[in-house]
């Protein structure tokens, strides 16, 4: 009889090897070259790509890494490895991490899973709101992993949580010890990664899961709406994105007389460049040159027990 074993892929962006020009050039030609993140056509794409921004754009990026690095890895990597070890801990079942570009690759994760005789896997991509350029890519990946297999497991793939008790309660005590360590801000501002506008436009209900996390946080603060605002951060190219944008906004905010800010990022699953560096360090200088005065970026949610116990949660549902 077919014994049946569960096992549990969590699920993140990626990062390159090293905080170096070749490594993260690697990184940044296998995410840029998937058509979920650029669906432009490869015949226009490809030249720019690798003319243009893969040179240009590499040297630039290993700084910022390098500013971020950890003594294990990137931020994306060390956070993600104590998420599994945590998570493995409490959950009576194997645990892997795969990485939808660089590594430890979907392929590697999958592989250790299956070898373990895993016959029901239960995918958690890390993103709380979907989007077809971050969950559906993860869709991808699975599928490309298996068509190499002849006999495949039992999948439950988890579509998002953006509204998961577990989860708003985990956001709103990360709020809660930043406002008593730093006072209440006069606005607390959520950015959220972006996506190109079209994106949303044909579709992609990603806009309205960080607009329902968004509502979802806030009245479990009881904040009013004169205390928080969304924003997006992080846009890439030259057509329009999500807005209203977290940079613009930055720089608008102080002449309003909001001198106070704190930021989070309720879409990042744990602590990257783009909210070490891009947050916590452009954006803080933006506010601050502009005339804001206090500045604190609020982390995201890591290892820390709340996270975990509701990933505890999202698996115990699915085993």
């Amino acid at each position: 009889m077919r014994q049946d074993k569960a096992g549990v892929l969590l699920v993140n962006l990626g990062t390159p090897d090293a905080p170096t020009t070749p490594a993260v050039k690697r990184y940044l030609k296998q995410f840029l070259s998937d058509p979920r993140v650029v669906d432009a056509p490869r015949w226009l794409w490809w030249p720019v790509l690798n003319a243009v921004i893969l040179p240009f754009r590499s040297p630039r990026v290993s700084k910022l890494y390098s500013s971020v690095w950890m003594e294990g890895g990137s931020p994306l990597l060390v956070y993600s490895m104590r998420q599994r070890d945590a998570l493995a801990a409490r959950v009576d079942m194997p645990v892997e991490v795969g990485m939808s570009y660089g590594n430890p690759s979907l392929k590697s994760a999958v592989d250790k899973l299956m070898a373990q005789g895993v016959t029901r896997l239960i995918v958690l991509p890390l993103y709380p709101q979907f989007s077809c350029s971050t969950v559906a890519a993860v869709w991808d990946g699975l599928t490309a992993v298996f068509k190499d297999y002849r006999s495949l497991p039992d999948v439950q793939f988890i579509r998002d949580y953006a509204e998961h008790p577990a989860y708003i309660a985990a956001l709103k005590a990360t709020v809660e010890r930043s406002f008593e360590r730093h006072g209440q801000p006069d606005l607390l501002v959520l950015s959220f990664h972006g996506i190109p506008q079209r994106f949303a436009n044909e579709g992609d209900d990603y806009p309205q899961r960080c607009a329902d996390t968004t509502a979802a946080l806030v009245k479990a603060l009881g904040l009013r709406d004169d205390q928080y605002m969304m924003t997006f951060q992080s846009r890439f190219g030259r057509e329009p994105w999500l807005m209203p944008y977290t940079d613009k906004t930055m720089e608008s905010l102080p002449a309003k007389g909001i001198k106070h800010v704190q930021v989070m990022s309720p879409g990042f699953s744990s602590d990257c460049l783009e909210t070490l560096e891009e947050i916590s360090g452009e954006n803080c200088e933006i506010f601050m040159h502009a005339g804001g005065e206090k500045f604190e970026y609020i982390p995201a949610l890591n290892a820390d027990e709340a996270h975990i116990d509701m990933m505890v949660q999202l698996v115990d549902a699915r085993r």
